[in-house]
């Protein structure tokens, strides 16, 4: 959730077809790659995910979705 270079290393085996995740929540923050990061998971037709656009983000708020996903089952 915190790294942009974890999200294209994430996508690129995605797309190979080396891993198949349930869901993936991408919010990387920063100016590095973190848009370009996000729009890759965007482009993932098969795979659920969550991503908050634009340059926000960070590990508060990917902790946060886990929270909401976990006390929402």
């Amino acid at each position: 959730g915190n790294a942009p270079t974890a999200l294209i290393h994430l996508y690129e085996l995605i797309r190979a077809g080396k891993i198949r995740p349930e869901l993936v929540i991408g919010v990387p923050v920063g100016f590095v790659n973190v848009i370009q990061s996000k729009e890759l998971i965007l482009e993932l037709s098969d795979t659920p995910y969550i991503v908050a656009r634009g340059r926000k983000g960070g590990s508060n708020i990917a902790a946060c979705i886990c929270n909401a996903l976990l006390y929402n089952l």
